[in-house]
């Protein structure tokens, strides 16, 4: 359930590699990594896609399709690489309006994935999961149902029960535009005692207390902070100090920081700034999408749809955020992005000219300079990376 309309267009980049019938069937070699994408399944995706990356040289070689599911547009990975899970992001699961979760094993070897089993996600329209840090459970959210679940993982990977749903309530302050809640995100607080909810429509971020043994999310005191009033919140990260936190506004094309008490799992708004460029107003068109740190805790990234560029923010040592630069993603419609696991690269999805395109991140100012490396891949959502064996 895709819920934006966008016009694709062809994607740009001196180096395409188309993957599907090219793909390469030689193993996966010890070294490398298993890139996976999710996506909007139709005409040209049929799930999640594979490629192998190479985090020396940023280079990307297409393994094909690894699994066929309907719209995993967002994917996690287990603390021991073994499983990957995906939203199904749909309206009409088993017969009801609820949309599922999908739990996969991962084979090192080709990097096709297996599937185990699914299950309702609770809620219509999952867009977002995560796995806890200690791989018991897996917690989702629910844009269309305007919810958040979680479920309990059994020992070979595969989704137990159902632990917990939470139906989130409340007023917004944008009825044509917030509509009415919208869970957009969830995650953990690096000592996994906490789960963090952005609501888009609620324009909160609410507090859950996680307990990893049973899976359960509890409502915490107090049970969510703020961001202003029509901001949208849409994703969430932790700067890798964990005193620190940030999340991307969909509606103003903003990033909010919070400053963040671990033991009590309170923030506190520090600071709003823009992720367009000095002058340039929030156009009808525009919207923000992803956001991620850094591994160094130098760097804030995020994503600016219509406006089709990538944000990059120096962290100070307060937390707040300094703009650096705003780069052209060389597509449309950036949608999520990731960081490879050495910080070296950033690739980012363009969702409607069905393309991710690598940049390499220079190390002393977080600036981003195109590769030439282009992947192909009909509506990319997501990407995720496990460590080859």
């Amino acid at each position: 359930m895709q819920r934006r309309s966008f016009i694709k267009t062809l994607a740009v980049g001196t180096t395409s590699i188309t993957s599907g019938c090219a793909a390469i069937q030689s193993a996966v070699k010890p070294g490398h990594w298993i890139l996976y994408v999710g996506s909007y399944t139709g005409e040209k995706s049929k799930g999640i896609e594979a490629f192998r990356f190479d985090a020396a040289s940023g280079a990307m070689d297409p393994l094909g399709l690894a699994a066929e599911v309907k719209n995993p547009s967002f994917l996690a990975i287990h603390p021991n690489g073994n499983y990957l899970y995906a939203v199904n992001e749909t309206n009409d699961w088993g017969g009801k309006k609820v949309g599922a979760v999908t739990a996969f094993r991962i084979d090192h070897s080709t990097s096709k994935l297996t599937r185990l089993n699914e299950m309702s996600s609770g809620g219509d329209g999952p867009c977002h999961l995560v796995v806890d840090h200690s791989g018991r459970c897996v917690l989702v959210a629910n844009y269309g149902g305007g919810s958040v679940a979680s479920f309990k993982l059994a020992s070979d990977g595969s989704l137990e029960s159902t632990a917990s749903f939470h139906q989130h309530r409340g007023p917004v302050h944008l009825p044509q535009r917030q509509g009415s809640p919208h869970g957009h995100s969830i995650n953990v607080s690096p000592d996994n005692r906490f789960a963090f909810a952005a609501d888009l429509g609620l324009d909160q971020i609410l507090v859950y207390r996680l307990d990893a043994a049973t899976g359960e999310l509890t409502p915490h005191q107090p049970p969510y902070t703020k961001v202003p009033p029509g901001s949208g919140p849409r994703h969430f990260t932790f700067h890798s100090g964990g005193k620190f936190a940030y999340v991307i506004n969909e509606i103003t094309c903003t990033v909010t920081t919070f400053s963040y008490q671990p033991k009590l799992g309170i923030l506190t708004e520090l600071q709003t700034v823009s992720t367009l460029p000095e002058g340039v107003a929030v156009h009808p068109s525009y919207s923000t999408a992803e956001i991620v740190a850094h591994p160094t805790g130098r760097f804030i990234y995020g994503s600016n749809r219509g406006h089709d560029t990538i944000a990059v923010f120096k962290v100070g040592k307060d937390g707040r955020l300094t703009l650096v630069e705003n780069v052209s993603t060389q597509g449309k419609t950036p949608r999520n992005f990731a960081i490879d696991p050495t910080g070296t690269f950033l690739l980012a999805e363009n969702q409607s000219s069905d393309s991710v395109v690598a940049f390499r991140i220079h190390q002393g100012t977080g600036r981003l300079t195109a590769t030439g490396r282009v992947i192909n891949v009909g509506s990319p959502v997501c990407i995720r990376f496990v460590k080859a064996r």
